[in-house]
Order: structure tokens, then C-alpha cells, then sequence
């Protein structure tokens, strides 16, 4: 049986602060993480984390930032069209049949 290497957990004001001293010019990842006695891995993975645009506001749709709501309506809005296509193909078969059998 293997023991999990237990991690120390962080809280996001020192999270950022070591991203924002990192971002200093002069300062690298290495030179911060030695001072604070935490890997220089750790603090690319929170710059990381920080920056990414899909930071649970923003969603890509074909390569579109859009916020959550816009992308969920943009969703929404897709599927109806593609249900009313289907619909309006389905009349148009319909129409074309019983047309025919009336002559």
C-alpha cells in the first residue's frame, strides 16, 4: 500500500501574490517559488490557472469567446433551428404526399 504525499494547501491571496511577484519584472518562477519554499511548477500551474480565459465566465464556441450566458442562448438557439428544420422537412414530405394521393 502506498501513502499518498500529502500537499499543503494554499489560499488564493497567496496563490496570487506568488504569480504577481513572479510577473515582476527582474523576477522568474525559479527565484520566487526559492524564496517562498514552493516548486517553480507550482507557480506556472497557478499563472496558469489564473489566466485562463475559460475561468467559468467565458466559454469558446467555434473559436468565440462568448460569456456563459451568450454561449448557453447561442446553444439554445442552434437547437431550435436545427429542430425547426427538421420540422419544416418533415411538412414539406407530407405535403408532397398527400398531394399526390389526391390526384
Amino acid at each position: 500500500m502506498t501513502k499518498k504525499k500529502r500537499t499543503q494547501a494554499y489560499t488564493e491571496e497567496f496563490r496570487r501574490e506568488a504569480v504577481r511577484r513572479a510577473e515582476l519584472p527582474g523576477n522568474t518562477n525559479k527565484s520566487v517559488a526559492e524564496e517562498l519554499g514552493i516548486s517553480a511548477q507550482q507557480i506556472y500551474n497557478w499563472r496558469r490557472q489564473f489566466n485562463r480565459l475559460s475561468d467559468k465566465q467565458f466559454n469558446t464556441v467555434q473559436g468565440v469567446d462568448y460569456s456563459k450566458h451568450e454561449s448557453e442562448e447561442l446553444r439554445r438557439l442552434k437547437r431550435e433551428l436545427h429542430d425547426l428544420k427538421e420540422e419544416n422537412e418533415f411538412l414539406k414530405k407530407a405535403a408532397a404526399y398527400f398531394a399526390k394521393s389526391q390526384e
